[in-house]
């Protein structure tokens, strides 16, 4: 299973994946973006996807987030963390957040971090524009512990603000930027090897993160044509290592004490 891309429906194949077999995993689910094809109109601008439409009614649309979220967890090892990718959308003017799901799901929910985009979703004049997504850091507890360890100063100092553009020379029609995955697994993973998750894989993004810091990855996509490009990406993971670098100087914490102890050497 490891490092594969498996084709199917995500519930389904979830469903098949061992009960506390995955370290950690990152995804960013299709966001249903547009009433039912019943409407008249849609309310976003609709996302044309391979093999999977971005259309279903609101509460099918939760109810299998929901479902999605509950296999991650069973499957994800205790002390294994999920970071999940999403937005606040606005269905019908009025704002639909995703903790409307993410808190009936089995995850403890550990950080709701913001990604800047630094350029607007939307700017239609109906609300102030939207430049933020959503990454909502879960974690499975180990027993009762739902706290569970700390992170680094170096990753932690990353804030709950994370900010970077989008991935526009991805011809996916919803990727996003290699550094977000980059980021997610660095902090807990921290250089140790493990076995990584991404559901919708899509571009493979997630699986070049994996491979860039040493640890295997397992996909799922409904789309043959997106696994065949995910697949070649993944191959030529090398050549988008310049991103992990310039990632990697961030997570960096200076010791205040270094200059003062060359000092005293030097005297």
């Amino acid at each position: 299973m490891k490092n594969k891309i498996l084709n199917g429906n995500v519930l389904d194949v979830l469903k098949t994946l061992d009960s506390d077999s995955i370290d950690m995993g990152v995804t960013s689910p299709p966001y249903n973006k547009k009433q039912p094809k019943s409407s008249k109109k849609a309310i976003f601008n609709a996302i044309e996807y391979d093999s999977v439409s971005d259309d279903l009614p609101e509460f099918v649309y939760q109810d299998q987030q929901i479902k999605v979220l509950n296999e991650l967890y069973r499957i994800m090892k205790p002390g294994g963390s999920f970071f999940y990718n999403h937005k606040i959308r606005h269905l019908k003017g009025i704002a639909t957040h995703p903790m409307e799901w993410i808190l009936n799901c089995d995850w403890h929910l550990r950080q709701e971090i913001i990604w800047n985009r630094r350029g607007p979703l939307e700017v239609g004049g109906y609300r102030f524009y939207q430049i933020d997504e959503r990454i909502y850091w879960l974690y499975k507890p180990i027993g009762k512990n739902v706290i569970g360890k700390r992170l680094e100063s170096k990753h932690a100092r990353m804030s709950s603000v994370w900010t970077f553009a989008p991935d526009k020379k991805n011809d996916h029609p919803a990727p996003f930027p290699l550094v977000l995955p980059l980021r997610c697994i660095l902090s807990i993973l921290n250089y140790e090897k493990g076995l990584v998750i991404d559901p919708y894989m899509g571009s493979g993004t997630t699986g070049v993160a994996a491979k860039l810091l040493g640890s295997d990855y397992i996909g799922i996509d409904i789309s043959d044509n997106y696994i065949n490009k995910a697949n070649d990406r993944i191959k030529d993971f090398e050549t988008e290592r310049k991103i992990l670098t310039e990632e990697e100087k961030l997570h960096f914490v200076k010791n205040p004490y270094k200059k003062r102890k060359q000092k005293q050497l030097e005297l």
